[in-house]
């Protein structure tokens, strides 16, 4: 029996609950930086030792936090269902914690990319891209971050993966940050959909959409037994 596709858009809150802190904790800053100095072509035109640095640093936290329950129960549902997780996130978490098939929106904090061409994209080994680092272009490298103003390559995927979803969870964002906000409009009427965050917008983009006000872990743990109990 072919299994139901799940589809899963999750944001800053599930990975907050491993400990790795949002630019939403502080009123716009990002570990006591304007979102707009380490997140733009125009930060990194600015000062590109900083934005290094900045990233550098965010990636060496990221990998001294560990995957949580959350993530866990993600994993779990690919015993039953097709379960395709579209993240804001540019953690490896999800994969850490054992999902198969992740599509990061936002980047990856675990790959470099040309500063010339983004298509030139690499893995890292270590945690730090360092001034002189080069793609074979020449260029120097850049965090493997889709920064404010720069298109979102894999929103195309996302999409598709949305418009066919019999299941969808909201998990981890309350819907506000577009274009990925805009995914729920592609799902099918048929599919039943699920929202689990702290705090749940007063938004149409809810109507149809089963509310769990939970952090992530306490949510999925829910919405686990719930699913399933319809199997």
């Amino acid at each position: 029996m072919e299994k139901k596709k799940l589809v899963v858009l999750s944001g800053a809150g599930i990975s907050q609950e491993s400990g790795i802190k949002t630019f939403r904790d502080s009123n716009g800053l990002w570990e006591n930086h304007d979102i707009m100095e380490v997140a733009s072509p125009e930060g990194w035109r600015r000062n590109r030792a900083l934005v290094q640095e900045f990233y550098n640093q965010r990636r060496k936290q990221a990998r001294a936090c560990q995957p949580n329950e959350a993530h866990k129960v993600l994993a779990r549902l690919e015993q039953r269902f097709n379960v395709t997780i579209i993240t804001q996130n540019v953690d490896d978490l999800h994969e850490r914690g054992g999902s198969s098939h992740v599509i990061h929106l936002h980047g990856e904090l675990s790959k470099a990319q040309s500063s010339k061409n983004p298509d030139l994209v690499y893995p890292m080994e270590g945690w730090e891209i360092k001034e002189g680092d080069c793609c074979e272009l020449g260029s120097q490298l850049r965090p493997h971050i889709v920064w404010f103003g720069e298109p979102v390559p894999k929103m195309e995927e996302a999409i598709d993966h949305a418009a066919t979803a019999d299941y969808f969870i909201v998990v981890g964002t309350s819907l506000q940050v577009y274009p990925a906000a805009g995914l729920i409009d592609y799902v099918p009427k048929k599919a039943k959909k699920f929202l689990v965050d702290v705090v749940i917008p007063n938004s149409p983009l809810t109507k149809d959409v089963f509310c769990l006000e939970k952090r992530a872990s306490e949510g999925l743990k829910h919405l686990e037994s719930v699913i399933l109990g319809e199997l």
